[in-house]
Parts: structure tokens; sequence; C-alpha cells
């Protein structure tokens, strides 16, 4: 692995690519691999059917080298509850005998450095996973102003969402809001990367991502520098 920290990655798509964002990101200063779970949908019913694969993973990536594993998927980790989401946890540092967390709990550790608790919220996920979305999050002390989706299922249709829906999503939303202090975009398979600076620009709000907090939440396990140019704010704390 050269010399690099090596992170460990469970992504939803069968494949098991890293995804993009920690790559651009981060290259220089860790190494990362990936096992994937082949999720099909963006349903509950969905994530039942591999969630039990995350401790048969977690091992995987632990005897490839890994020294932290972080579960690459927000509806993964929050769609029951943050009781499972710690469980999961559990699994994941028992299963590799490594530190281990989740993009939902990355998504929070981001939210807490930005200081924010006012959310505009935009997805990719149909409504019974954004009602457990807001569920979540009011649990865990936030407030959800406003939350717009594009109502996707099929997780390979999430590749085909361009910057610019993106984008359009983010400003919409932002502008729905009443008095939201930032604006989290949840899916870690939207590309939120190239769009991340040009909706704070035009919102004046934090942009807080599922790709790029996963990304964040992940170097912190090793205590790595989490900085990095031209993603936005939360990289800048």
């Amino acid at each position: 692995m050269g010399g690099k920290p090596v992170i460990g990655m469970i992504v939803p798509p069968a494949a098991g690519a890293v995804p993009p964002e920690p790559l651009a990101l981060y290259a220089g200063r860790a190494e990362f691999i990936a096992e994937g779970l082949a999720l099909k949908a963006l349903s509950p019913e969905g994530y039942d059917a591999v969630i039990e694969r995350v401790e048969e993973l977690s091992a995987r990536l632990a005897e490839r080298g890994a020294q932290a594993i972080s579960l690459m998927g927000t509806s993964l980790s929050f769609y029951r509850g943050a009781a499972f989401n710690a469980e999961l946890i559990a699994t994941m540092e028992k299963a590799s005998g490594l530190p281990a967390t989740t993009m939902t709990d990355s998504v929070l550790e981001a939210l807490a450095a930005l200081g924010v608790r006012r959310l505009a919220v935009a997805t990719a996920y149909r409504s019974a996973v954004n009602d457990r979305l807001k569920a979540y999050l009011e649990a865990a002390g936030f407030e959800v102003t406003v939350l717009r989706s594009l109502d996707i299922e099929d997780v390979d249709a999430i590749a085909s969402v361009t910057s610019e829906t993106l984008i359009d999503l983010g400003v919409e939303t932002c502008g729905a809001a009443k008095d939201a202090e930032a604006l989290f975009i949840s899916c870690g398979g939207l590309q939120t990367l190239p769009v991340t600076e040009p909706i704070e620009q035009r919102c004046g709000l934090p942009v807080v991502s599922s790709a790029l907090a996963g990304a964040w939440g992940a170097m912190g396990l090793l205590g790595l520098d989490r900085r990095a140019d031209g993603a936005g704010r939360l990289f800048q704390v």
C-alpha cells in the first residue's frame, strides 16, 4: 500500500469500487480499498437484503490490510435508527478489530463541526426513506426546516444524476428553507464534490453532503489531516 494509511470502505454497489471523493480529496495522504454490498434498491427492503453482509465485508477489508473501516452508505446506517447505527459500528469493529464508523455518524460529526442545527435537507430518496432520515435527524437534535428529494429508488439511477440537477436541487431546497443554517445533501452515491462550492456561493450556507462527509469522517478515524481545497467550508474547519 505504499506506506500510506489504509482506509477500508464498505460501499453499496456490487462492484466494490472506491468512491471518487476520497481519491480526489486525499489520494496523497491515504490509500483506500473497498468491498461492495450489491445493494439494488434505496428502500428499507433493499437495505434489509444486504445489511447482514457488513460483518463479512469488514473482516475481508481487515484481511486486505485496512487500518480503519467506514460503511459508506447514509441510508444503510440511518434507516433503522440510532441504536442500529451504533450496532453496525460495533459489528464492524468486532469483525475487523479496527476502528469503524458509518456515513451517518460522519455526517453528524460534520454538522457538529460546523456548529449547525437547523437544516435544509436534499436527498435522492423516496418518501419511506426520507421519513426515516427526518426522524433520525430530529432525534439527534436537528431541526429539518425543509426536505426536497429526487425520488429515486434504483441504485443504478444515482450515477446518472448530473451536477446541474444537484445544483438546481440544492438551490431550490435552500430557497424554500426558513432560517436554515446549512444544507445537507443525503445519499453517498450523489457526486457532490463539483457542486458543493457553487451551491455554497449561491445560497450563502455551508453544504454537508454524504459523499464528502463520508470521506472526511473516514480520515478522522486515523487522526489524519482532513482539510482540502475546493470542497466547501467543512474542509476548512
